[in-house]
Formats: C-alpha cells, structure tokens, sequence
C-alpha cells in the first residue's frame, strides 16, 4: 500500500495536471470562432467560443429609420445565437479534456 505522503503527492499531481489542462483549454476556446444570424443572414454577430463579441455585419437593406426596432431584435437574436453556439463549442472543448481524465461518474468541468 502506498504511503500517505506518495497519494498526497499523486492527488497534487494530478491536479496540476487538471489545472494546466483548464488553462489550456481556456486558451483554445479563445481561438476557436463561431458566427450567429438572424433574419436569413441579414445580421450576423461573430464571436469567440469564449463569449467575446469579434464582429457585427448588417446588410444595408436593414438600415432605414422605421426598421430600427427590428433591427435591435435582430442584433439581439444574432448575439443570443452566437452565444449559444459559443456554449455548445465550449462544452465540446472541455468534454474532450475530461474524456482522459479518471473523474467520478457525474463530476462535471469545469470546477
């Protein structure tokens, strides 16, 4: 059997090892780009799969003064579904991170 001193430094171990892969995967999701639209394309919002907002297109057909409460719905539809799309990346990241790691059944990532 092994010593307290040897499962304490396993544990420390391995949670280091959690924690530079957590930063690692942190740092990927900062790369990974995914793109929300609304109304047929005619607003898109670009964003990280870290939440951070790269990018708004308006088509010009959009841009008329009557049409701007519209035009609000649409930026906040687009933005809601880039974010949407940022969970499901994010999610996807950080299941392939925990797939190799021996986590009891239900532990869930990130702490």
């Amino acid at each position: 059997m092994k010593s307290m001193e040897e499962m304490m430094a396993a544990a420390q171990e391995a949670a280091q090892t959690v924690q530079r892969q957590m930063n690692e995967a942190q740092a990927k999701l900062e790369s990974v780009e995914v793109e929300g639209a609304a109304g047929g394309g005619l607003v898109k919002v670009r964003a990280t799969a870290k939440g951070r907002i790269l990018g708004v297109s308006i088509d010009d057909s959009l841009i008329v003064p009557a049409d701007k409460q519209m035009l609000e719905d649409l930026i906040a539809a687009a933005f809601n579904d880039a974010r949407t799309k940022a969970d499901r990346a994010s999610e996807e990241e950080m299941s392939k991170m925990a797939q190799g790691l021996p986590l009891p059944a239900g532990f869930k990532l990130p702490f």
